[in-house]
Order: C-alpha cells, then structure tokens, then sequence
C-alpha cells in the first residue's frame, strides 16, 4: 500500500511565534534583512548573491514584467521576469532593466496624435497616470510630437471624440532634454522652468524616458537598492524544460542576473536535464535555481542536479488549483519545514549552503516571518504584488471597488504549458487548468506597501530577539494554534468601526 506521512499537512495560519527576550540592541532600525539565494560555502566565503529584502516576485505574467522588476530591486529584491513569452520579449525585458538609470522612466502611457480624449481618459484609468506621451507611432520610443496632461483638457467642456492633437501641447511648446543629461542637470531643468515632467528624446527627436518631478524624492529613499557590481539594478528571469538551450543564451547575453526553471513539480528528470546542461555549457558562472519541490527526497534531487536555490511549495498558491485537481502537494508550512531540514542535513554532509524559497501560501504580513522562522531563506509572492501599480495587469473598477487583474500560469489565460509540462507531448497543449482567472485588491504603489511589510517583519524579529534572518531561524519558536485561538487572535466581541482588513 501507498506510504502515508505520520505528520499532517499545515500550513502557516495554524502556528505562531512565540517571544523570546527582546534585548535593548533588538530595535527595528538594527534588523538586517539581507539573505543569500545562491549556494555557496558556508562560513569559508560569501555568497556569491545577497538580496537586500528577503522577497523575490513570481515567475508569471500578471506580476514580473520590467516595470515591476525595476520597483522591486530598488526597493532591495529581486524580479523573476516571467517565460512565458517568446524569448526575444523575455529578453527585452530583461535588457529594459539592465539599461536603467534611476529617475529615467520608460513612458507606459502613449498614443497617437489621432487617438481621442476618450482613448486618454481610458489610459490613464488603466495606468493611473496622467501624463501621456503622444508619439508618431504611440510608443514609448517612437518620435514624440506633443505632451497630454489634465491641464490640456477639461471632460466637462471637452467632446470625447475630439483628436489628441487639438489639444496636446506640441513638440515646438515643450521643455525637453538630449539623451546622455544626467540625472541632476535634468532635475535642474524641472526646477529651473517649474514643470512636472521633462522628457528626454534623441537626435532624431525619438522619446527615450521620461523624468518625473515626483520621483525626485524618492530616489533619496532607495538606500536598499539591489545593484551589481557595474552599479546597475539586479534581475531573474524564467525559464523551463523544453526551449532552455535557446532562452538561456538570450536571457544571458540580455544581462539577467540569476534564472528560475519555473514549474509546478520540479522533482522531474526533466529539471534535472536542464541544470545538467547550464553546468556543462557555463559551469559555475551562471547561477540557477529549480524546483518545486515539498520534501527532503525532491530537495536532495535537485541540489544534486546543481540547483543554486530551490524553491518549496505545490498548490499553496491563491490562484493555484493543483492540489484539486491532482491531488498532488503539502500544507506550505510543513513543507518548508521538511525541505528546511533537509537543507541543513546536506549543508552538514557536504559544506555547502543552498537556500530555500517558499513559493506559495502567504495570505497575510504576518505570514512572512512565519516562513522565515521555519528555515525559509527567501520568499517568493505573486498575489501580494499583483496588487500593485507596478504589475503589468490592468486596473479595473468591479462593484465599486478598484481590482487587479490576477491570473495562474497554470491558467488557459496564461497557457503556460511549459510550466506543467509532464514530458511526451509536444503539442504544446494544455489538457486541463492548474489555475484561475481573478482578481485582487488594488493596492496602489509597490514601495508604500513594501514598507510596511517590511517593518512588521522587523518587528516580529526583534519580538523574538532576533536582528538577522539566520539569528531569527535558530531562536524561533513556533507552537501550534487551535481553531478557537485562531478566532481569538483577531478582533473579536467589538462593533468594529471599519470591517476592512488589509493582507
């Protein structure tokens, strides 16, 4: 008969931590959050790659496009960019971010000069910005004829059928910049001719960024900012089992930092192939991580294969559905913990250090601790920055409420069929969904809720006499909560005020 675990399946909302002594050195302002993601040697050498904040996006459409892996390095973490796409697009992803300059944004609000204000109205509603460049061709790089901005129009006189180009402020009118200013002279210029934005454009008067009046502060406020050694912002990117020996190439000469092999069950021959064929191809150089996998047996597997990190968790994902449909997976919480110790049990055998990632199964702030407390070096979210400006989904008003978009890559929306690819079928057919169509919350800007997470992760640490992540993982401790102590643990007997609760 089948083998059955003597432990049960939980997941992170059935325990939590227990304080231990807070000293007057354990203050959120001394907790370093820094974490590895790659093997390394642990205790002889550093590793070879640090992120700043322990929280990496996940590998799928509606959350890791270039926009949001250049907000989240620098806020300190890392995007993996998502594969499913054609490689060239992957790529170019990736490049957008290596050739980022802080303070110099990549317009995403453009049309063309015969587009109407209803086609305004509709993108900034879709973007949430106001500033419009009106382009030749209505790219972000095409010749920039004109400027739009709420001051150009008034809806309540202004016809929504009415041409761009009655009313935008032309070319001729505009304050602009040649490529290669820096980021101070073209500051200055804002400043000096009390405008909001400047744009940049060539010798051929093509668009190349865009500076913001409104990001001058906040280039002050990135003191954790993921860079390399050449001063450029840090980024991943997806791969899988079926085109790596052409995506990876792309995906590094495009400059991307570090690669995912992206699936739902990575204790697969499959993964096993493809890291076999990156450590033949480019030995050590290029740092890769696999998975996933919830136990000790699918860890060992991989680490063997070479994985740099591997990830932990199958059908813990809010828009994953593959636990029903196949019966397959863990509680995510019992399988960090298994995977954990099955970390150090190979750190013990062999000397080397290869960090975890729980993928999968963060509902709440609090959640995030948890993870790390059970062994987890590093956490991978999808729903909880699909929330955000900077994800590539569109903003939708739905019952009065503002939505994300949100879906699986295990969905038909996605096909994605790399990701659940059992091997066999080269089809490129998805037999059945391991994910769902959604939505979530909007929840505005990526770094002002980055913040507060961050700062409730430092404070549970110092709750528990901890100020670094490796100090947190061997002081945790953890006890098991009972239904009835769940309902205690919220608010409970009161007319609340305000019934929202935010993730």
């Amino acid at each position: 008969m089948a083998m059955i675990f003597e432990k049960e399946s939980r997941t992170f909302s059935e325990y939590l931590l227990v304080p231990n002594l807070t000293t007057r050195s354990c203050t959120p302002d001394q907790v370093r959050l820094s974490t590895s993601i790659v093997r390394y040697r642990k205790g002889n050498e550093p590793s070879p790659i640090n992120i700043n904040v322990p929280l990496v996006s996940a590998v799928m459409q509606a959350v890791s496009d270039d926009r949001m892996a250049i907000a989240l390095a620098r806020s300190g973490g890392l995007s993996f960019i998502y594969g499913s796409q054609p490689i060239d697009s992957q790529a170019e992803m990736v490049r957008k971010v290596k050739k980022y300059k802080a303070g110099f944004v990549t317009s995403d609000s453009n049309l063309k000069p015969d587009a109407t204000l209803a086609d305004v109205l509709a993108t900034k509603e879709r973007t949430g910005h106001s500033t419009i460049a009106i382009t030749e061709n209505g790219s972000a790089t095409g010749k920039l004829l004109g400027i739009v901005t709420s001051r150009d129009y008034r809806v309540s006189r202004t016809p929504p059928e009415t041409p761009v180009h009655a009313f935008m402020t032309p070319f001729d009118h505009l304050v602009y910049a040649r490529e290669g200013i820096n980021l101070s002279e073209a500051n200055d210029i804002i400043w000096d001719h009390k405008i909001n934005q400047l744009p940049i454009v060539n010798d051929q008067n093509e668009l190349v960024a865009m500076v913001f009046r409104k990001d001058y502060d906040e280039h002050k406020d990135n003191p954790e900012e993921l860079l390399d050694a050449h001063k450029r912002l840090m980024v991943g990117a997806g791969i899988n089992t079926r085109d790596y020996e052409e995506r990876v190439p792309a995906l590094i000469e495009a400059g991307a930092d570090i690669l995912c092999i992206d699936s739902s069950d990575g204790f697969t021959e499959w993964q096993k192939d493809t890291l076999i064929w990156i450590r033949q191809t480019y030995g050590e150089t290029i740092r890769v991580g696999a998975g996933n996998v919830v136990d000790a047996a699918g860890f060992r597997f991989l680490a063997e294969a070479g994985a740099d990190f591997i990830k932990v968790g199958i059908g813990g994902g809010s828009i994953c559905i593959t636990r029903e449909q196949k019966g397959i997976g863990c509680g995510q919480a019992s399988a960090v913990m298994a995977v954990a110790e099955a970390r150090d049990q190979w750190f013990r055998e062999t000397g080397f250090y290869v960090p975890i990632c729980s993928d999968g199964g963060i509902v709440y702030d609090y959640h995030m601790p948890l993870a790390l407390a059970m062994g987890a070096d590093f956490i991978m979210l999808g729903r909880y920055f699909a929330r955000f400006d900077e994800s590539p989904t569109r903003r939708l008003l739905v019952n009065g409420t503002y939505v994300k978009e949100y879906w699986g890559e295990g969905s038909n929306r996605a096909r994605n069929w790399q990701r659940y690819d059992e091997g066999g079928d080269e089809t490129g057919k998805m037999a059945f969904e391991e994910g769902v169509d959604s939505y979530v919350p909007y929840a505005g800007k990526l770094k002002d809720n980055l913040d507060v997470s961050l700062s409730k992760i430092r404070s549970t640490m110092c709750a528990c006499g901890s100020v670094s992540i490796p100090e947190f993982q061997k002081k945790a401790r953890l006890v098991l909560v009972s239904a009835t102590s769940i309902v205690e643990g919220g608010a409970h007997d009161v007319i609340q005020k305000e019934s929202e609760r935010r993730p």
